[in-house]
Parts: C-alpha cells; structure tokens; sequence
C-alpha cells in the first residue's frame, strides 16, 4: 500500500493537484472566462507574524551557511502543522499569501451550525500547537485566526495560457476584518458567524464597538462525543478521505492520471514551477533567498457587491497584466480579494526569469498596467507599489498541499505603499536607484506612517515619460574628482588622446568608441575624457543617455542640437523661440519655423505650407536644417560630442551621426554596452568607418584595485586578505569591488587603526602577517589619510573568514541574470562546478554530473567558455600566469572583419566552436571567471545535497591527495597518514600495500631484507689521506654522478619537474575545503596542515600562515580529543608555526613553538642548566650506541614511531640554528644538545636522507661553534653515508642535497674556492634532476660565492 502510494505521488497530476485547492481540482467549470459559481461555507484566515522579520535576519545573513534552506525548514514546520491540522478537520486551503493562509468548509447552508463549530475546534487545536513548542531561530511565532461563514462567490479567470481563481463575497470580506481585530491566539468569530453557529457550544468574550466576538473555549455537554460529531459532519464533504483511503490526509493524492484534467489544472500553476515538476526536481530546489522586484497591482471598483459586474473587469485587467508580464519574463504570484479590492502580486525574477535590467521592466510594466486599468469600465481606483530586494521565494506548506509564495520585507513594503499612495504608481529608494531611468521619471512623495513597515525609506512616485523633455537632465551623471584620480586606464586614454591629435591637425571627422559591460567604468572614462578635452578652439557637448532615449524617436540628436543652439539652458519655452529665431533666421525661411516646434517645444504660427508636409518630408527639411547649422558652427570652433550609454542612441540619431561625420568634421566619442541585437545599418556603418577606432575595455589590473581600494578608504594600506579578497572578487571591474566593500562594511567587518599601532605592537602569532598591501607610488601625489602622523590603515574584525561571506545582493543579481539564460543542462553543469571549486579539473567534474557522458560535458564547457563563464588552461603554471594579470583593452578592426564573406563567418563561428572543444579536451584545468558566479551558483544548493556532492568529490579526491611522482608520492608531512585515519574510501589490505608502495614506503619485510642487505660503510677515506686529496676524491664523485646522469640510459632523471603546487591547488586545497563543508574536522584538519607543509616546502610562508590558521580554528573544536592520532596534529600544527616563525625571523616566537611541539611529542627539551647537563650526557651515551651500530640489530621503527621521529628531527633542526644565533654564553650549550638530540633521532629512523642531513647539520654547528676537530669527522661520515646509495631516485636527489649543502657550508665558513667547485656541481645535478627551485637557490650563493672571490683577488692585485 505504501509502494503503491509513494508511486501515485510522483505521478504528475498528484504533485500538480499539491499545488491547488479541492476547490479547484474537482471543480467543474465553465469553459467561459470569466465564469462564477455559488456556494455557502466556513472561512478561516490564519495570520502567522514573525516570518517577515527572520527573513529579513537570514537575507542579510553574513555568510553562505545560513540561508534559504534553513529558512525554509522553519517556516514549514510552523505552516505544515497548521496545514495537517486544516486538513485532518476537512478544511480546504484555498490560499497561502505569504505567511498567512485561507481555508474554506464548502457545505450545504443547513450544515453550517454543525461544521462552524468544527472549524472552531481546529482553530482553538491549532492555537494548542504553538502554546508548548520553544521558538526557533530567535522567531516570535504569533498566530491570529479570524472565522467567517455564509455565502460565497467564487470567480474564475484568465486567457489561454494562465486561470486564477478568487472567492469574494460578504463572507471574504468578514473573514479579513475577524483577522484583524484578533490579538496574539485569538479566535474571531465574524458576526455572521456568530449569528450561524450553535452558541450553546461556544464560551465567548464580547469586543467593546463590535458585533464580531472571541471565542475562549467550547463548552459541550457531558453527554457530547466530539468523535461521532466530526465523523458525522465529515458524511457531509464532498472530497474527505474515508473508507481505504481513510490515513490520507488529501484524496487528491490519489489521483490517476488524467491527460485532459492535467492540462486543465496546468493553467492555475506558474510556469517554472510546471518546469520543476516535469523535471522531476524536489520541491526544495525552488526554495531561495532572492533578488526579486515586486509589483503589487490593487484595483479597486465603483459597485464591489456584485460578481457579475465586476467579474469582467478582472478579467479585462488580468488578459493585460499577464500579457505585459510575459514580455518582461515576470508572473503573476497570487491574486486576493479582501475588502479593498482585488490585488494582484506579481514578481520578477523567479528562478529561471531573471533578466537584465529588471527593474526597469518592472517599472515599464506597472506605468502600461495602471494606464491600461485606469480605462477599465467598473474599475475606480489603480493602485501600484514597485519594490526591489532579496526576499524568501520558495514552497511553503505541506508535501500534500503547497504553494510557491514570497515572503519578505520589500513585499509587504510594495504591499504598503500600494495601499497608503492610491491611485498612483510608487516604488521604494532600491527601485528607484537601480532602475536607469531619467530622474525627471520620478517625484519624491511625502512620507507616511505604514503599518508594519518601521522605515521604508524614500517613496517616489514613477510619472512615467513626460510630453516635454527637459534637455538639462540630459548630462553626464557623474561629475569628475580632483582628487580622485582615473586608476588603471592609461591605455585607454592614450587612444582618446591619439585620436583627438588626428582630428585637431586633420579635416577629417574621428569616432571613438568604448565598449564594455556594465560596471567597467565606462562613465568615469568619459568624464575624464571630457575634463581633457577641454580647450579653447574646440567645444565639448557631453550627453548621458538611457534606456528611454532609444524608444524616443530623434532624441539623441534633438538633445545635442539643443546643446549647440544653446536651448539648454533655457527656462521658458518664449526663451527656446527667441533664441532659435535668431540662431536660423540667415537658414531658414521664417515660414518654416514651425518645424521646431515639436522637436524644441516651441510655438512657431503653424504656415500652410508645413501642414501639407508628410512626415517623412519634416524630417528631412529638419535633418537638412541641422546639417546647416552644424556646417556653421564648425567653422567658427570645433565639435567634440560625448555620449555616454550610446547603445540607447535611437535609429534614426545613429542615421543621422552617420551622414554628419561623411560630411563635417566632428570627433564623436562614446561608451556603449555590448548590443544585445543585431545594430541598425548606420551604427554598423560608424563602427566600420576608417576613421572609427572600436576599443573593447577590459579589466583594471590587481594594483590599480588595490590603490582603489586604498583611495576609497582613505587609508595607507589594507591586510594581504582583503586584498586578494577584493581584487579576485573584483575580477579587476571597478563596480564590483565597490559592491564588494559596501557588503564589507554594512556587515562591519573593516576596522581602521591609525598606522603607528601597528608598528607598537608586540609581535605574536596572529599579528606575525601585518605588512599590509600598500598603494602604489604613483597615488602618492593624491591625499591619502589624514595629516602626516595620522594616518590609517584598514583591518578585518577578529574571526572572520572573507571566502565563506556571502555575495552582495546586486552581484548576486547579476550571475542570476547569467544562469537563468542558461539552459537548464548547463545550469546544472554550473552548479555542480560550484560545489567542487572556483578551480576545479575536468576529471573531477564529469565524476560528479548525474548522468553525462565526456562528449557531452565537453561541449558544454566549451560553449559556458565561450560565454566568459569558464576559463581553461592546460596547467597550473598558465592558471598562476593568468590570475596575476588581468584582460586588458583592446581595439577592434569592425573594418577588416565586414570584409569577410558571411558565410565564411558563420563557418567561422562553427569552426571556433570546434578549435574550443579541442582546447577544453587539452586544458584539463577549469576556472570560474568570476568567484561571484560560483558562490551564487553554490548557495542555489540544499544541505543534504550539498553534502552528498561533497562527499562524492572528496572520495574521488583522496586517491590523488599526496605528492607528485616526482617526490616518489608521500605526504608532505612525512609518513602523516600513517598517524590519522582519515581516509573516506575503504581498501583491503593488499591495496593499502600497494599504495604504499606507491608513497614509497615499504613493507616491514622489504625494510628487515633491506638492511640485512646494506654494505658496511666503507673504508674510502682513508686517515693518512691529506685534505686536499679528500676534496678532489669528494668533487671527482660528483663529476662521476654528473657523468652518469648525462650520459646513462637507466632510469636516473624524472621524466617530468615536480608537480607538487599544482596537486596542491587541484588536489588537497580543495578537498581540505571538501571535509569542512562534510563537517569532518579531522580530516579537514589533516590536509590544512599538508598544505601548510607544502607552501613551506615551496618557499610560501605567508600561505603557510594563512593555512595553519585555518587548522587552528579546526583544532579548537577538536580539544575534546586526547587520542595520540590528535596530539601528533597538534604537535605538528604547532612545529609548523615554529618553522614560518624561523623563516619569518621571530626567534623568540619560534623557540617557543618548537619546544611545545617537542613536548606533545615526548621529546622535552630541557628548561634549566641542570636538567640540560643531565640530558646532554644521556644524549652521548645514546649517540655512541647509534654509531657503534649497536642500533642496526633492532627492528626499523612503526609508521607511527617514523612520522613522530621525523617531526622531532625537523623541530631540533631549528632549534640548535634558533641557539646558535644567540650570543648568551650558554646558549651553545643549548644548540649542542638540540644538534646531537637531531642526529640521534635522524640514526633511530633508519632512513639515510634524515642521516645524512643531521651529519651535515651537525657539522655545520660546530664550525659556527668553533670546534675545529669534530666538525671534518661528520662532513667525512656523511660522504661515506652517500657513497653506499644506490644512484637513482631517491638516492641521486640525496647526493645533489650533499653537494648543494656542503658547498653552502663552505661559503659560510669562507672556503670560496671549495664552494665555487661544490657550486657549480650542485646547480647541475639540480637542472638535470628538473628542479628549477633548488637549482636557483644554489644560483643565489653561487652567484656570492663568485662575487667575493673576485673582489678577493681584485684587492689582492691592488695591494700587490
């Protein structure tokens, strides 16, 4: 029965019949729109506050971890419990509108006393439910019911495409009052309600003034069974569940399929909804925090009692909203009906119908609706309210009965100003900001106090396009800075200046022109522009256009010739016409005058002759008029006409400009968005004129984004963080930084401390990395700061995690444009490129996509590559190149490419498909263009699903999370993983073997045959041997191992250099991310600390600190655990900070760190002189056992006892170079001990690497010591050590370590001759080991080494 069950509720009328009332689903209407039907019945209206306000708290929410899914389990689980108790009382729910909900009893009048007190019982239930339960998330749930009972009128319209219904009636009306007046779980019984009900059931309150009352509790006789009184009442519905179907809680949840009712109840539901259910997607994928423009449309009539009358109105209104909505890919939500009127909530951008310029769609659209309403027969009052903001849009009910609804505060916001500004069209401030019309469009309206809204802010009214066009509002928006420099845009620039050169020595006419999306700076390049174009033969006409201008036929040049006549500044039309008269008088007979009267706003008598004129031919006369006027004009001085926004210059300007540069000399420049259709032929013929220059603008490179930054704090520097926070945020466009900061501090995150705190501050741990990334020299002439010694720079609040914020809402907006213009294929390749990374491989994505094949996803790749989504590239070092340097500018020749055949060019473009699917086939490397695409795309995302992705990336991850083959593939931190169980993937024992092997780690048998097999050290250096024949037989060695690295064909040199920071970036970075979104701390920890390791090993400190951060937050959620596995981490994490404290130079700091890591390792270093005398002995007896090789008949140690030695050689290593730096008479003491407790660890591992380099070390510190005798013993014992390894692998990197090492020591010691020989050879080993690392670090001291010597013999030549 349940399989059976589970089967009929994914059939697709069941999950459509979820989203509708009873009412609708077995309704049997007339075909006839609009059609009206008449019952009696029960109203409930539940009202539960609270939601808006959370809402609004997880909207502006500051990281990505807190969002609609959370939203969404709370608001349900509040409204599904009312919605089965509705259900389970035979209640239908009519509506949901927003967080309240409409329930109706549909039954016989006779039946009414019995089922009012029904619907009572359920009410006062429903009360029950919130009484006990704790509030989460910090949300006052308050409910408020209010019943009514009687008539009912139901109203079903629509076109072909989409049907609403409405109940209206007295009894609707009723039911919205009772709601109002009820306080905080109260029950209101409507007067009518009253009237009808059995009052000898019912203990009632009486409200002061009203004849509606409050229900307290019921009040049965003894004898009443309520059970037998519901089931009885129950005969009397139509659609309750009974007999086998008596456990469901809706009878529409068996519905069988039904081709012909399908398509009927189709139309009542939204069309991406209808989407979702034929994809088969869970409900939960709807459900989001959004950017949306609401647009709530309230028609009220002049006779509301009558269904009839006003039913064809709804009508007429409804056919035009949903026409001019489907334009603008907006919807109709929800459509009430209550008291004041009928109200329609439409929203744009729903998931999937987000589109550019949003907002002015919407705006557009509600002037088209309110004009078309306020000419509707019966319709008195059109009211609109337009605002814009993230609101909840998401499935809110139960799984038997939802509805896709908005919640939030902007809809309550539009809500309000629809209702508090009738007869008008208002928006709020965000409307009005973003929706790139022509302030002349709006007026400022008194504020109002409005229920439920505490500041909605400005409130405009939108007038829409007015007769006469104010020509002083044409101007460039923004007005230049002095002190405020243009950053990043000299090469822009210099194409402005060249240009302008060419056209002030030449006759010739010059178009400029800058193309670019939004965001990119266009305006401020213009204003520049304008700024340097000033001059004293030439005059500068700058305009800014917008959208409107392009549907206003002439505009552009109507507002450039009024300019030139100077109209533009006129106050009075009489002021216009005195002004022409005089400027035309010589060009234009007087009878023709009149031809300026629509285009000016002027009034010329209207002559006889202009009467008879046609259309065309004005437009000509003017035409031929202006072209005079211009001829004129240049002769005295010269045009520079600047339009901004040229992509809304109309057709017939772009004509127009397209004669005028043929015939006069003018320099038009311009910026323009990229079109979105095909451009006009003129425009096409401008942009591929020989004397047009086209330049494509690209991003602003990282330094000018951080002196950006710089200049728009007013502060001398910013932290490392934000830095390469901001400039990858950014992607180097200007807009998106400004955004970037805004979000930054509207959450508080920037702190600014004057610059001398920095300098006093003692240094620590977390103020290691305080060198802040200054402005560049170049800024330094503008004023930054304050006055000199005040200062500031800016800092991030303590704990917060710049990745992990949330994108701002408008570049949010932004990448959804994006994605719903994508298919939904390629949107779900997107989204699951989301969860892997902003870089992620090819590999790793096609494991994760359901059911792709390669082929497949390669072409969709190559097409989201082609579309800017993506980036590829072949390695990592192209992927570092590229991140270092923006895209910059560049001219396009439109003259060159119209030269080419179009047929060609449509073979090109099919050609260039195929040359990218090539590319993405050999660029296995895949990157995000822009870090905000990826993080809107991830929050899209629910929890479980999430976590199931990254469960599937971590697994396929983990085989590769070691090092490259090159490095003979072990971990980082050596033998790490032999100390953690952190694998997800479960392996049997022969396969943990053979990985292993792979690591290059062996088994415990292969070690024992091993050393059973080692030769004894030989006796090469001999004691009578002097030293200089020990030098010539250690470089002759080395000559040797050069030779036969040359010249041998045995497997001596890698095949390919180290790959280890690409494994790094594609690899363990992102599965260390991977374990932290799967909350498996460990295991996050685990590769926090391999990448720490290895940009310590790649010579990264500030990238090693900014990792073990990172593990220090993870280590303090696991203090709890005092297994050994967890104390090795820590000891690790702590020996890690003691390494980047060295190499940072803060002894002290990494003294300190050191011996704590040696503690949690059991190997304490000694405090005090005593305990440091008694281990120092203890130490030589050890180091006598080792060398006697007393220790080679023990077994070698557990993986475990390897990884703690190892980590204990590496903390002694800095510690005896940490003592031997400083100059207290005791500390060499100290520096012995941590030397000889090196190498007697190093011999207890066995491992000839360690050995060598803890001879070596051991040497070193004793030359820096002094001891002349002790030192040559051990450099003598580390040779021998390496004459006995087998050359390859391993054994040939160890002796270039020797030679590199060895010569190193030399030069400290001042023997320049010696390490000059062991220099050479080492940087030879290294370049044909592919180790271009080492091989430069060698270069470094060589390149000393070779400069002291000269200056050696230079000084020995002139004292001679």
């Amino acid at each position: 029965m349940s399989t059976r069950r589970e089967e009929s509720q994914d059939r697709a009328i069941v999950r459509i019949a979820a989203h509708l009332p009873d009412l609708i689903v077995y309704g049997d209407f007339s075909p006839e729109r609009p059609s009206v039907d008449y019952f009696d019945g029960v109203l409930m209206f539940v009202d539960i506050s609270g939601f808006t306000a959370m809402t609004e708290k997880f909207s502006t929410a500051m990281y990505m971890d807190r969002g609609a899914e959370q939203l969404v389990e709370i608001l349900n689980h509040y409204i599904s419990a009312i919605v089965e108790k509705v259900l389970i009382f035979g209640g239908d729910i009519l509506k949901f509108a927003g967080d309240a909900l409409l329930a109706l009893w549909k039954v016989e009048r006779r039946q009414l006393k019995n089922i009012i007190t029904v619907v009572i019982k359920c009410s006062l239930e429903i009360h029950g439910l919130f009484e006990t339960q704790e509030s989460e998330e910090g949300l006052d749930v308050r409910v408020k019911i209010g019943l009514a009972a009687g008539h009912i009128t139901m109203l079903v319209f629509g076109d072909e495409t989409r049907n609403f219904f409405l109940v209206i009636g007295q009894a609707v009306d009723d039911v919205r009052l009772a709601q109002n007046m009820a306080q905080m779980n109260d029950v209101i019984l409507s007067p009518n309600c009253w009237q009808l009900c059995d009052r000898s059931m019912i203990e009632i309150e009486r409200i002061p003034d009203q004849r509606a009352v409050k229900v307290n509790f019921l009040k049965p006789p003894s004898t009443f069974n309520f059970d037998e009184f519901f089931t009885k009442c129950m005969t009397f519905m139509d659609y309750y569940p009974s007999g086998d179907h008596k456990n469901l809680l809706r009878l529409a949840c068996m519905l069988e399929s039904d081709p012909e009712l399908e398509l009927s109840l189709q139309k009542y539901v939204m069309e991406s909804i209808l989407k979702q259910i034929d994809d088969k997607q869970l409900r939960g994928y709807l459900s989001e925090l959004r950017p949306v423009t609401i647009v709530f449309v309230n028609l009220m009539f002049k006779d509301q009692e009558k269904a009839e009358v006003i039913g064809s109105a709804i009508q007429d209104a409804c056919v035009h909203i949903n026409s001019v909505l489907r334009v603008s890919r907006g919807q109709i939500n929800k459509v009430f009906m209550f008291d004041k009127g009928c109200s329609f909530l439409c929203v744009f951008g729903f998931p999937g119908e987000k589109a550019p310029d949003e907002v002015t769609h919407a705006l557009e659209s509600a002037m088209d609706i309110f004009d078309f309403c306020s000419q509707v027969h019966k319709i008195h009052t059109v009211s609109i309210g337009v605002a814009s903001g993230i609101v909840f849009c998401g499935i809110v009910g139960h799984s038997v009965r939802h509805e896709y609804t908005v919640i939030g505060q902007k809809v309550n916001i539009a809500a309000r100003m629809m209702m508090y500004y009738p007869g008008t069209v208002t928006c709020d401030s965000v409307t009005y900001n973003g929706s790139n019309l022509p302030a002349y469009f709006f007026k400022e309206l008194p504020k109002k106090v409005m229920k439920g809204v505490a500041d909605p802010g400005p409130v405009y009214q939108c007038l829409g396009l007015n007769e006469k066009v104010m020509f002083g509002m044409a101007y460039l928006i923004c007005n230049r800075n002095e002190g405020y420099p243009l950053l990043g845009r000299d090469k822009e620039i210099k194409y402005f200046m060249c240009s302008m050169k060419e056209f002030l020595v030449s006759n010739c006419s010059r178009v400029l022109m800058y193309e670019g999306l939004s965001g990119y700076g266009k305006s401020q390049i213009l204003m520049e522009i304008e700024y340097l174009a000033q001059g004293d033969n030439h005059r500068t006409i700058a305009i800014a256009l917008t959208k409107i201008s392009f549907h206003q036929n002439f505009y552009t040049i109507q507002i450039f010739m009024a300019t030139v006549l100077g109209l533009d500044t006129c106050k009075h039309y009489k002021e216009r016409q005195t002004n022409l008269q005089n400027k035309v008088k010589t060009l234009l007979d007087e009878k023709f005058h009149c031809l300026l009267n629509d285009i000016f706003h002027v009034r010329f008598p209207i002559s006889r002759e202009v009467s008879k004129m046609t259309t065309f031919r004005k437009q000509k006369q003017l035409e031929a008029l202006f072209m005079k006027i211009l001829e004129q004009t240049v002769k005295e001085e010269r045009i520079i006409f600047i339009i901004d926004e040229g992509q809304f210059i109309d057709a017939a300007s772009w004509s127009f400009l397209e004669k005028l540069i043929r015939t006069i000399p003018i320099f038009i420049i311009m910026s323009l968005s990229p079109f979105v259709d095909i451009p006009c032929a003129a425009a096409s013929a401008i942009m591929k004129n020989r004397n047009t220059t086209y330049v494509t603008l690209g991003a602003v490179q990282p330094k000018d984004i951080r002196n950006k930054v710089c200049l728009d704090l007013n502060v001398r520097g910013i932290p490392k963080e934000l830095d390469t926070y901001l400039v990858e945020g950014s992607c180097g466009i200007p807009f998106y930084c400004e955004e970037l900061l805004k979000n930054l501090d509207h959450h508080r995150v920037l702190i600014f401390q004057p610059m001398e705190v920095e300098k006093k501050t003692n240094m620590t741990w977390n103020n290691l990395f305080k060198n802040f990334s200054r402005p560049t020299e170049e800024l330094n002439i503008f004023t930054l700061g304050n006055k000199e010694g005040n200062e500031e720079v800016c800092n991030l609040a303590s704990g917060v995690i710049l990745k992990n914020l949330s994108p701002p809402a408008s570049l949010k907006e932004i990448s959804l444009v994006q994605l719903d213009s994508m298919s939904l294929s390629h949107q779900m390749l997107v989204r699951c490129a989301a969860i892997i990374g902003l870089t992620f491989t090819t590999e790793l994505l096609f494991e994760v996509l359901p059911c792709w094949n390669m082929k497949m996803m390669i072409k969709a790749l190559a097409t989201l590559v082609e579309s800017n989504i993506f980036d590829c590239f072949r390695n990592g070092k192209e992927l570092r190149m590229a991140l270092r340097q923006n895209a910059a500018s560049f001219e396009v020749n439109y003259r060159s490419l119209s030269l080419q055949p179009s047929e060609g060019l449509a073979h090109g473009e099919e050609e260039e498909l195929r040359e990218l699917e090539s590319e993405v086939i050999e660029c296995h490397i895949i990157r995000f263009c822009r870090p905000m695409m990826q993080k809107t795309a991830y929050e899209l995302w629910l929890k479980d699903q999430k976590k199931a992705m990254h469960l599937k990336c971590a697994r396929f991850l983990e085989e590769n999370a070691h090092r490259c083959d090159y490095c003979r593939s072990g971990d980082f931190i050596p033998c790490h993983h032999f100390t953690v169980d952190i694998r997800l993937n479960t392996l049997d024992l022969d396969t943990i073997k053979k990985m292993a092997k792979s690591r290059g780690f062996t088994t415990e048998e292969e070690i024992t045959f091993s050393k059973i097999e080692t030769p004894k050290k030989s006796e090469l250096f001999a004691e009578n041997l002097s030293p200089e024949e020990i030098k010539e037989k250690i470089l002759s060695f080395f000559d040797i191992v050069i030779t036969k690295m040359r010249t041998s064909e045995e497997d001596i040199i890698p095949l390919e250099s180290c790959q280890c920071e690409e494994i790094l970036e594609m690899v363990i970075m992102p599965l260390a991310h991977h374990f932290v979104a799967l909350g498996e701390n460990n295991k996050a920890l685990y590769y926090f600390l391999e990448i720490a390791s290895a940009y310590l090993i790649l010579g990264d400190n500030y990238m090693a600190y900014i990792y073990l951060n990172e593990g220090e937050r993870l280590l303090r959620t696991l203090k709890k655990d005092k297994s050994w596995s967890h104390t090795f981490e820590s000891a690790t994490f702590h020996s890690l900070k003691g390494e980047v404290c060295f190499k940072m130079g803060h002894m002290v700091l990494a003294k300190k760190m050191l011996r704590k890591a040696l503690k949690l390792l059991h190997r304490i270093f000694p405090y005090n002189l005593i305990s440091l005398f008694l281990q120092t002995h203890v130490e030589k007896n050890r180091h006598f056992y080792y060398l006697n090789q007393q220790a080679q008949e023990s077994a070698p140690p557990g993986k475990r006892r390897l990884a703690q030695l190892y980590r204990q050689t590496a903390c002694l290593s800095l510690l005896w170079q940490i003592y031997s730096l400083n100059y207290f008479f005791h500390y060499k003491y100290y520096g012995h001990l941590a030397a000889m407790m090196q190498v007697n660890t190093a011999l207890e591992t066995q491992d000839d690497f360690q050995i060598i380099k803890a001879y070596l070390d051991y040497s070193l510190h004793h030359q820096l010591a002094g001891y002349q005798g002790v030192w040559y013993k051990y450099e003598i014992m580390a040779m021998e050590q390496i004459f006995n390894l087998p050359l390859k692998g391993e054994g040939i990197e160890i002796v270039s370590y020797v030679a590199d090492k060895l010569g190193y020591t030399k030069l400290l010691m001042g023997h320049l001759d010696l390490a000059i020989d062991l220099g050479s050879r080492a940087q030879k080993m290294w370049a044909l080991l592919r180790n271009p690392n080492r091989r430069y670090m060698v270069l470094c001291w060589l390149s000393k080494s070779l400069f002291l010597k000269n200056r050696y013999l230079a000084e020995s030549i002139s004292q001679n």
